[in-house]
């Protein structure tokens, strides 16, 4: 019988323990990488928003979808749409970097989409929607046929 290892968690859940970079790529075992987001952490929008904007500013917008990601899990419903359009954003900027630019476009208007409902006062949280959709549409049709880009150099802005 062919007994494949797997990596395993505290609970003894599948999870892979291979080190990553700041792009959330998996490295070699044994190799430096850059450490991970805990999942499931249950913080406050603005808790969020702040380590969110700290992981993009680092060039990590891998790591600032899995924060969006647990904000979508854990908030309310009606906000749901929201977290999920930030981390698809987020997740966007991820396959631009890594050099996937047009699944980085497709991405980043998807979360463009989910974020326009939200537009309407404002923005929640003090998120600056509008400047959010105008920043993933512009680096959308900029990357879509084009050259790779530094994900902190593109880091957007999320509060005004």
């Amino acid at each position: 019988m062919n007994e494949t290892h797997r990596d395993r968690d505290t609970e003894g859940r599948a999870r892979n323990a291979r080190p990553r970079d700041g792009l959330g790529r998996p490295l070699p075992y044994g190799t430096p990488g850059v450490e991970r987001q805990p999942e499931g952490v249950v913080r406050t929008p603005h808790e969020t928003l702040r380590e969110a904007q700290r992981l993009l500013d680092a060039g990590m917008p891998f790591h600032a979808h899995e924060v969006f990601e647990d904000a979508w899990k854990s908030g309310p419903e009606s906000e749901r749409e929201l977290w999920r359009g930030l981390a698809q954003v987020a997740v966007g900027l991820t396959h631009a970097a890594r050099g996937n630019t047009a699944g980085g476009a497709r991405l980043l208007r998807r979360g463009a989409g989910a974020l326009s409902p939200y537009g309407e006062a404002g923005g929640p949280h003090g998120l600056v929607i509008g400047g959010l959709i105008d920043w993933a549409q512009e680096l959308a049709g900029r990357v879509e046929n084009g050259p790779t880009v530094d994900a902190a150099a593109e880091a957007p802005r999320l509060l005004g």
